[in-house]
This record gives structure tokens, C-alpha cells and sequence, in this order.
């Protein structure tokens, strides 16, 4: 009789840490997304840009780079996006301007969110953002259309590491995306895998 007991008390307690390890994984799948745009935003993980209220150099060094600017837009969203301009050359640690314009060419309103990223990947932790439309939510109404503005410089220690010393160009790329799509959350599982693989390789 004692030893049924016994058993049933340990079934009891396996059946609690399996329920939570459950629970723990249900969560943490919901938080993924979340938490690896937090990191990538602090870290520059991954190709993701940074994001500082002010640029705290105030210098032009003599080293320039080529950015370039590039647009996509989900297959299911009927929206035209596309950078003001393609390119610019920017000074290291010189600010740098640029403005994109979406259109909503449809005739109901739409909500979208913007993933960005940058190339060559490695440059991500020295390319920071003083002002982005990224990652917030852009509603335009039907057949409305808005220039969104971005401020950007490249961080002077770019010339202390010694692996950026090829980089002569620096390609900033943004694609929208319905909020709460399946496209979404996909974009930023495959953005998450990819950049996942790029650090242990």
C-alpha cells in the first residue's frame, strides 16, 4: 500500500514538471519574437541597426560609406514603398538623412509594420538610428500617402575594428508587413534563423 502511494505522489510530480515545461515552452514561443527584437535592437545582432536619441559624436571623419536604401512590401499588402532616394555617401559619424514614402493604393485602411535590417551583417552594431519608423505601426488610410523621415550615422569605432575595414557600403533595407500577419511572424522567425545561423557560423 505504501509503495502504491509512493508511486502515485511521483507520478504526481512528473505530471507537474511536464505540465511545466509545457506551459514554460508555450510561453517562451509567444516571447520569442519580442525578446529577440529587444536584443537585436540593443546588440546589433544579427544586422539589426541601433537606435540612440542623439548622435554623441558631432564629428565627419575622412572615411566615407555608400549606404544604400532598399524597399519591399508584402505580396498581400497594396501599398507602394520606396526611398526618396537610392543612395547617399555619408562621413563617419557625420548625421545622415533620408526620408521613404508609403502609399496605400487601396480603398480600405491599412496598419503596417516595418522589418529592417542591415548588410553586410557585421556592420549592424556600428549603424545606429537617431529616428525610424521601424517596428512601430504605420496606419495609412485608403489612398493616403506619407514620407517617413530616418536619421542615421555610422559609429566612429567602426575604424578600430579591423573586420570592417572592407565595408565600403552599408545596404539599409525595410520591408512592410500587415500587422499581425502570418507573413510577419514568419518574417521574423526566418529573420531569427537567419541571423541565428550567422553567429555560430
Amino acid at each position: 500500500m505504501v509503495d502504491i502511494l509512493d508511486l502515485q505522489a511521483k507520478n504526481k510530480r512528473v505530471l507537474k514538471i511536464t505540465l511545466g515545461v509545457v506551459v514554460g515552452m508555450i510561453v517562451l514561443s509567444f516571447a520569442s519574437v519580442p525578446l529577440y527584437r529587444l536584443t537585436c535592437k540593443v546588440t546589433g545582432w544579427g544586422g539589426t541597426t541601433q537606435m540612440v536619441k542623439v548622435n554623441p559624436n558631432h564629428q565627419s571623419l575622412d572615411r566615407k560609406i555608400k549606404i544604400l536604401f532598399n524597399t519591399n512590401v508584402a505580396k498581400n499588402m497594396d501599398w507602394h514603398f520606396a526611398p526618396d532616394i537610392r543612395e547617399t555617401d555619408i562621413a563617419v559619424g557625420a548625421d545622415g538623412f533620408t526620408s521613404f514614402i508609403a502609399e496605400n493604393k487601396s480603398s480600405e485602411a491599412i496598419t503596417g509594420t516595418a522589418v529592417y535590417n542591415v548588410t553586410p551583417l557585421k556592420a549592424g552594431k556600428y549603424f545606429y538610428k537617431t529616428q525610424c519608423f521601424c517596428f512601430g505601426e504605420q496606419v495609412l488610410q485608403p489612398h493616403q500617402s506619407v514620407h517617413m523621415p530616418v536619421t542615421f550615422f555610422v559609429d566612429p569605432k567602426i575604424m578600430d575594428d579591423r573586420d570592417l575595414d572592407d565595408v565600403t557600403t552599408i545596404t539599409l533595407s525595410y520591408t512592410f508587413f500587415r500587422k499581425d500577419s502570418p507573413e510577419l511572424e514568419k518574417a521574423m522567425e526566418t529573420f531569427y534563423n537567419t541571423n541565428s545561423d550567422s553567429q555560430t557560423n
